[in-house]
């Protein structure tokens, strides 16, 4: 039906006869001549129809937006003035012989180049708006990224394997999706929050090297740029230690981007521990791009009069810290109030600040803000001292829990930074975080929470810390981070049964809860399981990193709304009451009243 994809040809075809297929992307009549821009998923080519071919002219007469054309013409230079250099077919033209409609088409809803749809109009007509080329780009990247990770995969040695969709629900932070049994009444599957177990079983079975590019999916509350269903490059290993399963994978990442887009990354990604990302950045995937610091401040605001810092040093778990922004006191009075309003989605009460005016002056006059009168002139000096202040800069303040001001002044620091221009000029900025502690404090249940999963291997060495100090304990767990955005992450498994146990101690699982949860698992981890670990990388974020697209769900064929749901077939719907009679379920009616 067509010999050349619209997108591909170019001055060496000249003189030929081709035929092409596609979509009509604009229709011009220019005084007796027509063009029709005719596009596919390569591209577009300029197609002319004169009055020498009365058919295809009267056909071309009646074609309007994105009807489906057929079309034999040949290939000639476009006169000069014409070309186009924008596109790769900008210097040729398609001189028709005959076109064929081969489906109209209803005038779409938008325009396929109009930049200011809402994304709910996207959504709702999500075929039309894949046609757009900007969506065709993103989803041809994605497909280039998935096959360079399989190559290079392959060719290491891994082999790929498929593991269960419906599988038990052990939830473990996010919530599952659960999937009622028609046939064993009251129970229920689990779609997979991501293969961990199985993949752990494939290296007791003697596989080796595992890798999957498969779905997964978490319940989760609502938050943006998240999907209730997602994509995972799953990787897992034998025999090999964090090191060796952090170079393999990192080479990974550096020959996909050269060879997806010709972009060079470091011939080695710096390593950060979690203690020293957190205590400088706020944040365990950190955009190194940006050029801020925080800076510990909790021990000079223990005697401080101003309560809200010496509150917060003098408690357990308190954190006080400055982020010095250079050439902050320019910074207006409205920008203040607006980043002090930012913080608070991330828990704080407030951002308190000083600008610097001369810091020869440790008193309202050097320093502007109204908490300079709280704080006494030995705590001012330590901050100018400690933050690297100058004249004319700003030093923001958090004072509240560790977690909360490392969340807000991380956000902040990145706002800040990419808003006011504090970085380093880098396009892209790949590190790993490792050294993740163990555990983190379940406030809520007064209780240790595994930080990764309650697999994760301690350090060597830290084996009785589980039992003496858990919150000392160090894991073997590694983040790749790339420009701020956590894009792949695992960690050295247990296969000690002795040291799994201890784990399970510390996190308050019984023996009966953790064979109810996981038996099969630590069952065959007595069974010889070889020494393993792996990662596992969010396709999604990989790819929306590289398009520079502004969300996960432009590289999504069809996502879902931050609401979870799916504004082309209306899911989730409700389902007949015969079907929920088969799975012996029945609907309870939501209580509305106030």
């Amino acid at each position: 039906m067509r010999t050349h994809y619209c997108g591909e040809l170019n001055r060496q075809n000249i003189g030929q006869t081709v035929t092409l297929c596609g979509w009509a992307h604009r229709r011009r009549d220019h005084g007796g001549v027509i063009f029709i821009d005719l596009r596919d998923r390569s591209g577009m080519s300029q197609i002319v129809i004169d009055p020498d071919t009365p058919a295809a002219f009267a056909n071309a007469e009646t074609v309007r937006n994105e009807f489906v054309l057929r079309v034999v013409c040949k290939v000639r230079a476009r006169p000069e003035g014409t070309v186009n250099l924008n596109i790769p077919t900008g210097e040729v033209e398609m001189l028709a012989s005959e076109i064929e409609i081969l489906n109209p088409s209803l005038t779409p809803p938008f325009m396929l180049d109009d930049d200011t749809l809402s994304e709910t109009v996207r959504l709702e007509h999500r075929y039309l708006d894949l046609r757009r080329p900007a969506m065709q780009k993103n989803m041809m990247l994605r497909y280039r990224v998935a096959k360079t990770l399989r190559d290079y995969l392959d060719e290491n040695g891994f082999i790929e394997i498929e593991t269960p969709m419906l599988t038990r629900s052990t939830p473990e932070g996010a919530r599952d999706y659960l999937v009622p049994s028609r046939v064993h009444h009251g129970m229920f599957f689990a779609l997979p929050q991501s293969p961990q177990l199985f993949k752990q079983l494939l290296m007791v079975a003697g596989f080796d090297r595992y890798f999957q590019i498969t779905k997964c999916f978490r319940d989760e509350d609502l938050r943006a740029d998240r999907q209730p269903e997602f994509t995972q490059v799953d990787i897992e290993t034998s025999f090999l230690g964090e090191q060796e399963i952090m170079d393999i994978v990192e080479e990974m990442i550096r020959r996909m981007f050269k060879s997806v887009q010709n972009i060079d990354l470091p011939a080695q990604f710096p390593r950060l521990s979690f203690a020293e990302a957190m205590n400088k950045y706020g944040s365990d995937k950190p955009d190194m791009r940006v050029t801020l610091e925080i800076t510990e401040l909790t021990e000079v605001m223990k005697d401080v009069d101003f309560k809200v810092f010496s509150g917060a040093a003098n408690a357990v778990g308190g954190r006080v810290a400055g982020l010095r922004i250079p050439g902050g006191a320019a910074i207006s009075r409205g920008d203040i109030d607006a980043y002090t309003e930012f913080v608070k989605i991330y828990g704080a009460k407030g951002l308190a600040y000083i600008k610097i005016n001369d810091i020869t002056k440790l008193n309202e006059e050097g320093l502007q803000s109204p908490i300079v009168k709280n704080i006494h002139v030995k705590a001012l000096q330590a901050v100018i001292d400690l933050t690297g202040a100058q004249n004319g800069d700003l030093v923001f303040f958090g004072a509240d829990k560790a977690k909360v001001v490392n969340e807000a002044l991380g956000a902040l620091r990145a706002k800040v930074g990419h808003e006011k221009g504090h970085v380093d000029g880098r396009t892209w900025a790949p590190l790993w975080v490792v050294d993740f502690p163990m555990f983190e404090q379940d406030e809520e249940n007064n209780r240790w929470a595994a930080l990764h999963h309650p697999f994760t291997s301690p350090k060597d060495g830290h084996e009785d810390l589980l039992t003496t100090n858990p919150g000392a304990a160090l894991s073997k767990a590694y983040d790749m981070v790339i420009n701020g955005w956590e894009v792949g992450g695992g960690s050295v498994r247990i296969h000690s049964q002795v040291v799994q146990s201890k784990v399970f101690d510390a996190l308050k699982i019984s023996k009966e809860e953790a064979q109810e949860k996981f038996g099969f698992l630590l069952e065959a981890l007595q069974y010889g399981a070889p020494p393993h670990g792996g990662l596992a990388f969010g396709l999604d974020r990989l790819v929306t990193l590289m398009a520079g697209a502004e969300s996960i769900r432009d590289v999504i064929a069809f996502p879902k709304t931050q609401r979870a749901q799916c504004l082309l077939t209306k899911a989730p719907s409700e389902v007949d009451e015969k079907q929920l009679r088969e799975l012996h379920i029945r609907v309870r009616q939501q209580n509305t009243a106030s």
